[in-house]
């Protein structure tokens, strides 16, 4: 089977070092297998996003050198895709409609006081959200740096989210969708991410689909140990220092890149790196929320 990855940006904001480091790692892992990797903005919430940031992203990718294969992926052109799929599940009897408030739902310890999954009233008026009925699970799955993870679901408590009482589609509903559709098999992505993978995997089993690999990679923490993103006011790429980023970035997935290519050209750093990027140099296996230094 041919070897198909993806970076899946939301546009929120201009890419950062973190940002950087997770599309370096998933981009080198699909190269180096000789495989695809696409490209997705995960444009759900247009609240929260921007045509601008939107472009900033594949403008610092381009300079990066980082050149997706195909067309970019949108998912706001996706809506269709979602609502026959949650059309299909509600045939199914596997989604149920939830009014609920989260301070409802904690404070009922994650059980629904309306009984919307025993009880699911389809004529109730909005604003409710569409959750998928889970079955109490046990499972485990072998993740390429972290080994064999075990997970357990509870039926109703945790119940996922796939659309939003504001109406939006919401994250679990469309990677699951989009992955299957593009044929993604192999999924490079941070360790904050790694509670999300058993809702994805009873989704694919829901699905009859077989789930894709995961390689969970450590995320780039600050000085104060906390996560580089925008909410940590991390700063936007300087597409003009792209060399540099891309030999801070090989130090942080501890690719030992030579001192040598500081500075040098893009086309150069990435060739150095997909002849010899190494998944098994990457800190691990480690605990859930590892976390990789940013070089000084």
């Amino acid at each position: 089977m041919t070897y198909c990855g993806r970076f899946a940006p939301s546009p929120t904001g201009p890419l950062h070092q973190g940002s950087l480091v997770a599309a370096l790692a998933s981009y080198l892992d699909a190269r180096q297998h000789q495989g695809r990797w696409l490209l997705r903005i995960e444009d759900l919430d247009p609240l929260r996003e921007s045509i601008s940031a939107r472009d900033a992203i594949l403008n610092s990718l381009e300079a990066h050198g980082l050149h997706w294969d195909g067309p970019v992926h949108y998912q706001s052109q996706r809506h269709q895709a979602y609502e026959q799929l949650l059309h299909q599940w509600q045939q199914q009897g596997r989604i149920y409609p939830c009014p609920c408030s989260r301070k409802e739902l904690q404070a009922a310890d994650g059980y629904h006081p309306r009984h919307c999954r025993q009880q699911p009233d389809w004529q109730s008026p909005a604003p409710r959200a569409l959750r998928f009925a889970l079955s109490d699970t046990e499972g485990q799955w072998q993740d390429r740096l972290l080994g064999a993870l075990s997970y357990h679901l509870v039926a109703e408590q945790d119940d996922p989210v796939l659309k939003r009482k504001e109406g939006y589609y919401a994250y679990h509903l469309g990677v699951v969708c989009d992955d299957i559709d593009q044929g993604v098999n192999q999924i490079v992505r941070g360790q904050d991410l790694l509670e999300s993978t058993p809702i994805h995997l009873a989704l694919y089993q829901a699905l009859a689909q077989p789930a894709p690999g995961y390689l969970h990679i450590p995320l780039l923490c600050n000085a104060q140990g906390q996560k580089l993103s925008k909410q940590t006011h991390a700063p936007a790429l300087d597409d003009r220092q792209a060399g540099n980023n891309l030999w801070c970035a090989l130090r942080s997935l501890h690719q030992s890149p030579p001192a040598d290519l500081q500075p040098a050209p893009v086309t150069e750093i990435l060739a150095w790196a997909q002849q010899h990027w190494r998944a098994t140099a990457l800190p691990g296996p480690v605990a859930a929320g590892g976390s990789l230094a940013v070089p000084s």
